[in-house]
């Protein structure tokens, strides 16, 4: 007995296939026949995808400056994997995991290395904050929550501390059995160029495609040649969109030069969700759609890589064994004007938008789902 069947789905490269969860994990892939508890006919109309994963979320409900429900970012956006980006340090983890414990949304954090989190907007400026021991006593006792480290490198958060809290968050990172390492990119100083040269493989570099004097492109619009070393070394690059930090120039740019983001991002939290320009991870990919990315691509950079990035074993991938985590979602014809964080616009023809996000069997239909027949369960 199959907890659930998904009949006639649309995989993102356009093929159809029936799936079969059981035990919270996918049991067969293809043609399956055979007694559920719980049947879904897409009928080929509506795509389905591992579970997207937003990598760069700020979900603590207590966070004092960026905070929001777990499930306002997750599976009301079609999200069934947030990571919450820093918001809590070593002092407020173990309250952050209570309340992300009794979210639908599977939640995971990134543990600010400043033991205040983000209390205030400069949390690295003093340097007692970052207390290693604590923070290393945290991962222990957090592991499984814990899935990496943050650390926001803007001269307003570090203050004249410059590029001091980078070299403690590499120590840390040592320590810690080499966690990935999320590092924020804003305004200088430190400079980019600083930053990137201390960055290693599989060290995580937010903000990629932001339009602040500290971007990843020299005065002639290329790729700066420290972003291209730090990207042949194995850092990968994340949107982390927010309020501020992205823009389509940047990002066309860089497209243009045949560098992608590996992992898309949302960096979401209450307000740029109900005003923007954020709204959901959703909005944030068809972005990406409408500056050219093909969708097989897309798909990847919100769960088998984003997955990989953040070592979520068993998450983002569809196939047997895996976590039997869905996303159910449209790409719909729409005439849309999407805004970037710069005052720029793009026309799109296409939007992606979720239906369903499915975890371990269960479906939490979005908005646009309820409105749909798909899921009047």
């Amino acid at each position: 007995m199959y907890d659930l069947i998904i009949h006639q789905a649309r995989l993102p490269d356009g093929s159809l296939h029936d799936l079969a969860a059981a035990d919270g994990r996918i049991a067969a892939i293809g043609r399956v026949d055979g007694p559920a508890l719980r049947t879904l006919d897409l009928a080929g109309h509506h795509y389905l995808s591992a579970g997207w994963i937003d990598g760069h979320v700020h979900c603590f409900p207590e966070s004092p400056i960026y905070h929001d429900e777990p499930d306002a970012v997750g599976i009301a956006c079609g999200v069934t994997t947030v990571v919450d980006a820093g918001s809590a340090g070593a002092d407020d983890i173990a309250r952050f995991r209570q309340l992300a414990d009794s979210a639908r949304t599977e939640v995971r954090a990134l543990l600010n290395i400043s033991r205040i989190g983000l209390a205030t907007q400069h949390e690295l400026a003093n340097l007692a904050d970052v207390d290693l021991p604590l923070a290393l006593a945290a991962i222990r006792q957090h592991r499984d929550f814990i899935v990496g480290l943050k650390a926001r490198l803007s001269g307003s958060v570090v203050g004249s501390n410059g590029l001091a809290p980078l070299a403690l968050a590499k120590t840390l990172q040592q320590q810690a059995g080499g966690l990935p390492l999320m590092v924020h990119v804003g305004n200088t100083p430190p400079d980019l160029d600083d930053i990137a040269a201390m960055l290693d493989k599989g060290d995580i570099l937010t903000h990629c495609f932001n339009g602040k004097p500290n971007r990843i492109l020299d005065g002639q619009a290329r790729l700066r040649q420290s972003i291209l070393g730090a990207i042949e070394r194995g850092v990968l690059l994340d949107v982390g969109h927010g309020s501020a930090s992205f823009s389509f120039e940047v990002a066309r740019a860089a497209l243009a030069q045949g560098i992608y983001p590996r992992t898309i991002s949302s960096d979401i939290y209450c307000r740029n969700r109900v005003s923007g320009p954020v709204f959901g991870l959703a909005h944030v990919m068809s972005k990406f759609l409408a500056l050219g990315m093909p969708l097989p691509r897309l798909i990847d950079c919100v769960t088998t890589h984003a997955a990989d990035a953040l070592g979520l074993a068993g998450k983002g991938r569809l196939e047997a064994g895996a976590a039997a985590d869905f996303t159910v979602f449209d790409v719909a014809a729409d005439d849309a004007l999407l805004a970037d964080a710069e005052g720029g616009s793009l026309q799109a023809t296409q939007t992606l938008r979720p239906l369903a996000a499915i975890i371990a069997g269960q479906i939490w239909p979005t908005r646009e789902g309820k409105l749909s027949h798909v899921f009047d369960l």
